[in-house]
């Protein structure tokens, strides 16, 4: 979304001035989690019917003390520019801001049974040594994959799960018949 994109880049541009970006990343992820997790909020949020002003007592009432001064005051901007349906997609792309600018690259990790802090780390240091940059690692489940694992970070992966392996000699045996 192009405006929630514009909205976070001048909030990064904004906390990077004033030296908050750490304090406003973290309120941002608030907000995400709280949009995330209560439907009545979005919905509070994107009514037609409820006026600004109650929005932005609401807002105040819920945000003030939870989030620094910074933050507050760009949720209430946004309330007061009929943009609060938005906040949430203006705190993803805040977190993609952040990461943008920190060099963090986010990789997906994959297996059938979670992985142990030992291959954990390999797999962190592997990454962190062929992409030069941060990352966060995210760790799923899936027993389908039966063994080994799948990784992708950005557009590129790799699948090493044994599925693969067994759909592939699957496919040239059949090539062979």
């Amino acid at each position: 979304m192009i405006v929630a994109e514009r909205y976070a880049k001048a909030l990064m541009q904004l906390a990077t001035e004033t030296g908050n970006t750490d304090a406003v990343r973290s309120d941002m992820k608030a907000v995400h989690t709280i949009c995330s997790e209560s439907h009545e909020f979005i919905r509070f949020l994107e009514s037609p019917v409820i006026k600004t002003d109650k929005k932005v007592e609401v807002m105040t009432s819920i945000f003030k003390g939870k989030v620094s001064d910074l933050s507050l005051s760009f949720l209430l901007l946004i309330t007061r520019k009929s943009r609060e349906a938005i906040i949430s997609h203006i705190a993803a792309a805040f977190e993609n801001q952040y990461k943008s600018n920190r060099n963090i690259l986010t990789a997906v990790i994959t297996s059938a049974h979670g992985l142990d802090e030992v291959t954990r780390k390999k797999v962190l240091d592997l990454v962190k040594e062929q992409t030069k940059a941060e990352v966060d690692l995210i760790e799923k489940v899936d027993p389908s994959t039966i063994g080994g694992f799948v990784l992708r970070i950005g557009d590129r992966q790799i699948d090493r799960t044994v599925s693969r392996q067994l759909a592939e000699m699957k496919k040239t045996l059949v090539k062979v018949n």
